[in-house]
């Protein structure tokens, strides 16, 4: 009796998916291959992320100066600032509806609004002369109370700053902002120097921390270098300080008011616009600023702004998508050969389509990493010659190189697709 002898064929092992190192050591040989072809298809991705970074690392630094001048208003602030008339016949025109911002209204509100932690008016005087004679612009005179520090939020970089004490006395006391200081005394201490603005002299007693300062109008805010400014008591600037144009001003034209709390300031802030309206006569003279509210409207706007830039940014890379699609399906051609070789030798589709697609995520991650070089490169370039602040944040980069990836492998789907799917008879016969 003979046994029929019978063979089992035993499958050749598969490799594990996620296991790439022949098609990544593959892909960079075809890449080196066409040298200039591979640069020319990442230049889509290096643009498109240089766009991405750039755009937004710009915007984030002009949103984050803007959110930190709101934030050094302070969140428990009220402000109320004087729309002053600019000559006789618009003062007129005013003053026949409203008084104008004045000490009346300081009362008016503190004895009105809740949880009034502390207030103060501020008289703002420019000085058409000064000794020592400043270099550069004369700095802006404001009269405030000596819990304007407090409310205000602002260090001392040396010295100190006026008591209440000096400021019922009307003290001739100064206190100098950064920028105030080196304009009048350069880099010598000015502690303990005295200063003429117009015809009456002040000691100085401090100098102020550095305050950040923005260029443009932030919520009805005017624009002024905050460091360019002279602090003085509100008694001494009405009392002492002469003003050529003390005639079209108020009164007074500001005055800041400070919360006990954060959750009291939104219906604070509607008061106070409120008695304002009913007080002046609904005459628009003045304008009623809440730092919490700018602050959130900031925060959205940020979020809309950088959503908008990488929207627009990724046009770019949507671009280069294209050209990576056009050269894989051009590639896809010229190995038409190559794939059927792969084919007839046991290679399967899911190999082919992972070749291409690793070949893809080469040229965009690549492409993705030279673009976030060009995209810091180009931020700091712009903050260099434009004297712009820039921030280039890790979310920017996380971003503009995800979507480079995906872009890339999206549109290597369909070359790497059509690969996989050649005959490999025909592509034997290809020619």
């Amino acid at each position: 009796m003979t046994a029929a002898s019978s063979t089992t064929t035993v499958p050749a092992p598969r490799r594990p998916v996620l296991d790439i190192g022949p098609e990544v050591v593959q892909g960079f040989d075809n890449l080196r291959a066409h040298k200039l072809r591979s640069i020319l298809t990442m230049l889509g991705m290096i643009f498109g992320v240089a766009a991405v970074i750039a755009m937004l690392s710009i915007g984030a630094g002009a949103q984050q100066q803007v959110i930190a001048f709101i934030e050094q208003l302070g969140v428990r602030n009220v402000i109320v600032e004087a729309r002053e008339a600019t000559d006789a016949q618009a003062l007129q025109r005013v003053r026949a509806i409203s008084p104008g911002l004045t000490f009346a209204d300081l009362r008016a509100i503190a004895a009105t609004v809740d949880g009034v932690a502390a207030a103060s008016p501020r008289k703002r005087v420019v000085p058409t002369k000064t000794l020592p004679r400043a270099q550069g612009d004369i700095p802006a005179v404001f009269g405030v109370s000596a819990v304007f520090r407090d409310i205000a939020g602002f260090a001392m970089a040396r010295g100190r700053f006026f008591t209440e004490q000096e400021e019922h006395a009307a003290a001739a006391v100064t206190v100098l902002g950064q920028a105030a200081a080196t304009a009048l005394f350069g880099a010598e201490d000015p502690i303990g120097r005295h200063v003429k603005f117009n015809d009456e002299w002040f000691r100085v007693i401090g100098i102020a921390a550095p305050r950040l300062a923005v260029q443009g109008d932030v919520g009805g805010m005017p624009t002024e270098d905050s460091n360019n400014v002279a602090y003085v008591p509100v008694t001494a600037a009405i009392g002492r300080m002469e003003d050529a144009q003390a005639y079209l001003r108020d009164e007074i034209d500001a005055i800041y008011v400070q919360l006990a709390s954060e959750t009291q300031v939104a219906t604070a802030g509607a008061l106070v616009r409120g008695l304002l309206d009913t007080s002046h006569r609904g005459a628009g003279d003045s304008v009623v600023i809440v730092p919490a509210e700018l602050l959130a409207q900031q925060q959205q706007t940020r979020r809309l702004f950088q959503f908008v830039m990488v929207a627009i940014a990724s046009i770019s890379l949507l671009v280069g998508g294209i050209g990576i699609m056009n050269i894989m399906l051009a590639s896809v051609m010229e190995r038409t050969r190559e794939i059927g070789v792969r084919r007839a030798v046991g290679a399967t589709r899911r190999d082919v389509i992972r070749q291409f697609l690793v070949e893809t995520t080469l040229i965009t991650i690549t492409g993705g990493l030279a673009g976030t070089i060009v995209g810091i490169l180009l931020s700091q370039l712009v903050a260099y010659l434009a004297g712009w602040s820039t921030v280039v944040t890790v979310t920017s980069v996380v971003v503009a190189c995800a979507v480079s990836v995906s872009v890339g492998i999206v549109f290597g789907l369909y070359p790497a697709a059509r690969a996989a799917r050649l005959d490999p008879v025909a592509a034997l016969h290809y020619e």
